[in-house]
């Protein structure tokens, strides 16, 4: 796993920003494995679910993402259910994916590193 990504900061993106091109998808998506490419409503986004032993956890780590989308102007969609968390992003402004929807999944991957209990670092796919 590539996790340079994760010390990335987000850049301002403005209508008309570009997408991320159709030949660089491949390699970004491999830097954030276990994230899935979905299309919603014609709009490419990541999605991944994240797995917690209890409600607490898995709210715990939606308040640190919810801490890190304001630290970088930068917001998901996010389901929080009992012992999971289903983080979803991209840039609304260009209606589909920016570099910045790949280094905020990579930031939420090492938050869930940190939060995981040991030997447990892996969220569900």
């Amino acid at each position: 796993m590539d996790r340079r990504l994760a010390t990335e900061r987000c850049e301002a993106c403005r209508p008309g920003a570009p997408r991320v091109p159709t030949a660089e998808l491949p390699g970004l998506l491999a830097a954030v494995p276990g994230w899935e490419r979905i299309d919603r409503d014609g709009s490419d986004r990541l999605r991944r679910t994240y797995r917690f032993p209890d409600f607490a956890s898995a709210l715990a780590f939606t308040g640190q993402v919810g801490t890190l989308a304001e630290a970088e102007d930068h917001h998901p969609t996010i389901l929080l259910r009992w012992g999971q968390v289903t983080i979803t992003w991209w840039t609304h402004v260009i209606g589909g994916l920016h570099r910045n929807d790949f280094i905020m999944a990579a930031k939420c991957d090492a938050i869930y590193r940190e939060m995981a209990p040991a030997g447990d670092a892996s969220p569900a796919g």
